[in-house]
Order: structure tokens, then C-alpha cells, then sequence
């Protein structure tokens, strides 16, 4: 039986792959800092392991006889200090591949982000290594693609890795994606930039986490870069009406020119670092880009290489959503 450390276990997506390998036989070792969370992972089989991976020391006990290390856990967020983004989402990684050599550990999957393909452009079918390594839209990007150099060097030195870039997560538990454009609909409405025609892609929770669980057995992938999507690409305003219509809610949009706007985000960003205030601008350049413009990947490698097929259809996981949050 094999066993698996998964970091950020507690989080959104953590859940999800933790019971995913569970139901594919695996033991699971669920490393995370909530321990509320943590007892309900413990229910469903798991054994839970409280800390922080930004603390090498503390958590080095857990990766004792591990086989292999999915490194889940992230500060995933469009605004912060670079402070925090480099000490969890860079140092922490390196702390995890570190652990990894120390243990003899077969594999290491890291969770990345597709966010570094973001850009004041239309792109599709975008390939895994079409990125520009100096992207700077935000300090989360930055911190992303810091992570993968990290992860390469360690390749580079005998370490067995694998890259997942999943794309817009969404699912039951959501605290993000959708609950952001649920409360812009219930207040002064959805940004909507060129009539909404912009293609994107977003990804049932679901099938990250069973693409994570590919990634940890699937064979000759050692270094490989995967992006993982739903493969349903859609206009924004499709996808938004049909999120809509599941919680019974109307739509209701502001119409929006690019340029302004975009700069409107720049001021305010500067604004923020220069004042240091709390919280996070109305406005992002990277949220701006991300509303504004297509961006669509190609999948084609996941499928041929890793055996991935996406176990649950948009339209699926959108009614699901839909039926829970009614329901709460």
C-alpha cells in the first residue's frame, strides 16, 4: 500500500485529493495547520499531521517512510506581501524538496498554477512551456514560477518530479472562484469586458484531484509539466449564466473598457504598497487580465502522458455547486 504525504491537506483542493487516494488504496499522511479540518480527514481514513512546512524542522518527523509527497499547500490569494509569497510558496517548497532528498522519497508532485501564463493578451491552447519566466503581474505568479526553478534544480539533482498547473478550480467547499463572482453579482454586478466573448477554462475540483492522483504512479513522466483543465473551454458569460442559473440567481453585469480600467488597478495597487493598507485593492491587474482576456490550455499532453480524462463534465460539477449552495 502505498504511502502518500499530502501538504495543504486541509485546504479546498487538499480535501478532494485526499479522499481521492484514499479510494484508490493509498495511505494517507495529511499535513496541515487546521485541526478541525484535519479530525474530519481523520474520519474518512487519514492520519492527520499538524504543521507548518515553512518550519522544516517541525514537520521533518512526517516524512519518514513516505513513498511519495504531493505538495498541495500554497498562499493562493491575488494580493499579499511578497514577504509571505516568498516564505510559504518558495523557501516552503524548497523545505519540501530538501525533505524529499533527506528520505529517499520516490516522487514529488507539486501543485503550480497556470496563473503564469496570464498576460494582456488573448492566448489558446497554450502549451506548458509557453510562459515568460520574468512575468510580474503579481507577486503570487512571481512566487509560482520561483517554485517550478526550485523544483527543477532539484530534479536536476535526483529528485523524481512532476508539475500539475490546474486551472481555475471550482467545486462544493469553494472559498475563491466563485464565491467572488456570486458576491460582484449581488452587489454592483459582474465585470464584463468585450460583451464577455473572451474564452475560458476552469476545472471541477474533482478531476484535480484525480489528476494528482495520476501523477503519483503513472510511469516515465519524471520532470514532466502538466496543464490540467476540464477541456470544455466556454465564453465568460456562458459560464457565468450557467453558475447563475444553478443557485437561482440573475444576472446582473457592469460593462467595462479595458485600458481604464486596467490603469484605475494600477494606481490602486500602487496605492496599497505605498500606504501599506490592509486587505486588497477593488481592483488587480492581474483579476483585470484575468476577466478581460482569453486564455485556454492545451491539455494534450495530460491525456497522452499521464492517462488523464476529466471524471466529471462541467455541466456536472456547476449542478452540483448550484444544488449545495441552495442548500446552505
Amino acid at each position: 500500500m502505498k504511502k502518500i504525504l499530502v501538504t495543504g491537506a486541509t485546504g479546498f483542493l487538499g480535501k478532494y485529493l485526499v479522499q481521492q487516494l484514499l479510494k484508490d488504496g493509498c495511505t494517507v499522511y495529511a499535513l496541515g495547520r487546521n485541526e478541525t479540518a484535519g479530525k474530519e480527514l481523520e474520519k474518512q481514513g487519514a492520519v492527520f499531521c499538524k504543521g507548518d512546512f515553512t518550519d522544516k524542522n517541525t514537520v521533518a518527523p512526517y516524512f519518514k517512510n513516505i513513498d511519495c509527497v504531493i505538495h498541495a499547500g500554497a498562499l493562493s490569494t491575488v494580493w499579499g506581501k511578497w514577504e509571505d509569497f516568498r516564505n510559504i510558496n518558495v523557501e516552503g517548497t524548497e523545505n519540501i524538496c530538501k525533505l524529499c532528498i533527506e528520505n529517499g522519497i520516490e516522487r514529488l508532485v507539486y501543485i503550480s498554477s497556470p496563473s503564469i501564463y496570464s498576460g494582456m493578451k488573448d492566448r489558446f491552447n497554450i502549451k506548458e512551456n509557453d510562459f515568460d519566466e520574468n512575468n510580474d503581474l503579481n507577486y503570487y505568479i512571481r512566487s509560482k514560477i520561483l517554485a517550478e526553478k526550485i523544483i527543477r534544480k532539484y530534479h536536476s539533482i535526483g529528485l523524481y518530479t512532476v508539475i500539475l498547473r490546474p486551472r481555475g478550480l471550482f467545486g462544493i467547499g469553494d472559498t475563491s472562484l466563485i464565491p467572488r463572482i456570486l458576491a460582484a453579482n449581488g452587489k454592483i454586478g459582474i465585470p464584463l469586458f468585450n460583451g464577455g466573448k473572451n474564452y475560458v477554462d476552469i476545472t471541477c475540483v474533482e478531476n484535480v484531484a484525480y489528476a494528482c492522483v495520476l501523477a503519483s504512479k503513472a510511469e516515465n513522466i519524471n520532470g514532466e509539466v502538466f496543464n490540467i483543465t476540464n477541456g470544455e473551454p466556454m465564453e465568460f458569460q456562458k459560464i457565468l449564466e450557467m453558475f447563475l442559473a444553478a443557485v437561482g440567481e440573475k444576472p446582473k453585469y457592469l460593462k467595462l473598457p479595458f485600458s481604464p480600467v486596467y490603469r484605475i488597478a494600477c494606481i490602486l495597487e500602487k496605492n496599497y504598497r505605498k500606504k501599506n493598507k490592509p486587505g486588497e485593492p477593488a481592483l488587480t491587474r492581474y483579476t483585470v487580465c484575468t476577466l478581460a482576456f482569453s486564455q485556454t490550455l492545451d491539455i494534450t499532453k495530460a491525456i497522452s502522458k499521464l492517462g488523464y480524462q476529466p471524471i466529471k463534465t462541467l455541466s456536472e460539477g456547476i449542478t452540483d455547486y448550484g444544488n449545495w449552495k441552495k442548500e446552505n
